[in-house]
């Protein structure tokens, strides 16, 4: 198992206060009652004057406008329920991505997939007795790719887009939350998500690039207490987890298609953490021990054995806001770092290990850190008194982030660190092509590979669309001349942390080279450009329409030339969406 993916998913959210009940269902950006046009006054009604810009309060849906309205707050006087949705739709449309062929397979020196369009449906509904007890269930009714090319060789990865599936069903909550004299328990499955979101992220952020994805999901018991009084600074939480599925772990065993299909990972997880919370921010730390196991045979499947992970995770976390004196402007910014340390016999560097004697190989030592750090400020328009009568004009962003590397695969120590997928850092050079070609090697490695050893591992080393290995940094800015409407430019300037080195190549011929076959001490990833476009357009109150396209062009660098020299050709993704939030 790859070590940052190991890092389990936490609660609660640094971003919203434990204790309110909407708080404990998915958290949305926008704060508005009613999104998308800016609203005018009637001529005959004198306009409202303009509130002070210094008397502006930060909110989040500043930096990042969805479209969305908070889930209302329970009716102590009666009971209510409420349904809430969104349909996403996308087109895309990308270059050739050159890939290892396979020896089965000479001619698919590519990803194979040119254009696709894929959909979901997302359901979410809250049942509030009074403010005695919540009830939160969300659905993913449909979900899938639907028209278009399939991927090829890639069939070590979940969601690969290896077939059209119109309709997938993927139960993701049903939890019971109730409040009480000593603060609130949550029993079910339910989310997880801490701080940025680098190693646990409930799938359910939007960003400025790019689609969140399935999220942390987990079978929780969990008890989050206030000792300084409800509304005091300190939070401390305690939970008992059965992963049902992460970036590490899937329970029911369809993460990879193949022979590994329904052997699912059995993974728990103790978690403690402590957030201290003030009007300006918060800062927040916590631990988790987490036991992770896989039952596998070697590829003829005369020899079974075990995957393990004992694995402990530290990660420290806070945020901050404040005003720009003099000016209707904020100034915020946000912080985490982690460190997992462990034993494992998940570590994709023992995929580059030669061929031992039946029984596996022993444990790998796990010594992975990673962090990220994101620093802002955002100019507040303020056309009246009302919430949707503000909003951030421009906000520029600096996001820079390190996740550790492993160039050495013989050495027993697993460093590789790895962010969740749904931390979304830029459109192609994590997402699609680190992705793809982490996934091309584990599924020739798998498929491949002589011997009757198998590699443990295999299903970490794909990074579906994770941070991993690299050192990076990410400009963004937004410019919105109106509220519903969102002009955004970044870049990402990347390089690697380690030797970046394909097990499948140093399996198979015995010595390390990188993904393209070329010179592994090369560490140049390369530099990325983003743009794009994204409209909110509200159709009364129960529904707003997004519409946005999304354009990236990725320059590598000398990470991926191949053994010739010869660089990897320049790639460019569109990406048309609309999606329906109600």
């Amino acid at each position: 198992m790859e070590a940052g993916a190991s890092a389990p998913p936490f609660e609660p959210s640094a971003s919203a206060p434990p204790f309110e009940p909407s708080a404990s269902a998915p958290s949305f950006a926008d704060a508005s009652p009613s999104p998308g046009v800016q609203q005018t006054a009637p001529p005959a009604v004198p306009a409202v004057p303009a509130a002070p810009a210094a008397a502006v309060e930060f909110e989040r849906r500043f930096v990042i406008e969805a479209g969305r309205a908070p889930p209302r707050p329970p009716d102590p006087t009666r009971a209510t329920f409420s349904v809430e949705g969104e349909y996403q739709l996308r087109y895309r449309a990308m270059t050739a991505l050159r890939l290892e062929a396979p020896a089965s397979d000479p001619g698919a020196t590519t990803l194979g997939q040119h254009q696709f369009i894929a959909h979901w449906l997302r359901l979410t509904s809250r049942f509030h007795y009074k403010d005695k007890a919540s009830v939160v269930a969300q659905l993913d009714l449909v979900r899938g790719l639907i028209a278009g090319d399939t991927t090829r060789h890639v069939d070590q990865v979940r969601d690969a887009r290896a077939a059209l599936s119109w309709a997938e069903v993927h139960p993701r909550y049903l939890y019971l939350e109730v409040p009480t004299a000593i603060g609130i328990v949550r029993l079910g499955q339910q989310g997880a998500h801490w701080g940025m979101g680098l190693v646990a992220n409930d799938g359910e952020r939007p960003s400025h690039f790019g689609d969140y994805t399935r999220g942390s999901l987990v079978e929780r018991a969990l008890l989050a207490a206030t000792p300084m009084g409800r509304d005091g600074p300190l939070v401390l939480t305690v939970a008992g987890d059965l992963v049902l599925e992460d970036n590490a772990a899937d329970l029911l065993g369809n993460d990879v298609e193949g022979q590994d299909a329904g052997a699912g990972d059995l993974a728990v997880q103790a978690v403690v953490s402590a957030l201290w919370r003030a009007r300006r921010g918060e800062v927040g730390i916590y631990g988790a021990l987490r036991r992770q196991t896989r039952e596998r045979r070697t590829p003829a499947g005369v020899v079974p054995f075990t995957e393990a992970l004992t694995a402990g995770v530290i990660d420290v976390a806070g945020r901050f806001d404040a005003p720009v004196p003099g000016g209707g402007a904020h100034v915020y910014g946000e912080i985490e770092a982690a460190a997992v340390l462990g034993a494992t016999t998940f570590a994709p560097s023992d995929a580059a290990l030669p061929t031992v004697p039946r029984g596996g190989r022993g444990p790998a030592t796990v010594r992975s850190v990673g962090g990220a750090a994101t620093l802002g400020a955002v100019h507040v328009a303020v056309r009246g008194a009302r919430p949707a009568d503000r909003w951030g004009r421009v906000v520029t962003e600096l996001e820079v982030g390190y996740a550790s590397g492993d160039d050495d695969p013989g050495d027993g120590v697993a460093r590789r660190f790895t962010f969740d997928p749904s931390h979304n850092v830029g459109l192609l050079l994590f997402d699609e092509v680190l992705a793809w070609k982490t996934a091309r090697a584990a599924t020739l490695t798998e498929n491949e590979r002589s011997g009757e050893v198998p590699a443990p591992g295999l299903r970490a080393l794909p990074s579906k669309g994770g941070v991993f290995g690299a050192a990076y940094v990410n400009p963004r800015l937004v410019v919105r001349p109106a509220r519903w409407l969102d002009l955004k430019a970044g870049a990402v300037i990347a390089h690697a942390t380690a030797d970046p080195i394909d097990p499948y190549r140093a399996d198979d011929d015995g010595d390390l080279a990188n993904y393209d076959g070329g010179d592994r001490r090369r560490r140049d990833l390369g530099v990325e450009l983003d743009l794009g476009v994204d409209a909110r357009i509200a159709m009364g109150r129960l529904l707003t329409i997004q519409l946005g396209t999304e354009a990236g062009a990725f320059f590598p660098g000398g990470a991926f030339n191949d053994a010739a020299g010869t660089a990897l050709p320049d790639q460019f993704l569109l990406t048309l969406k609309l999606g329906l939030i109600h």
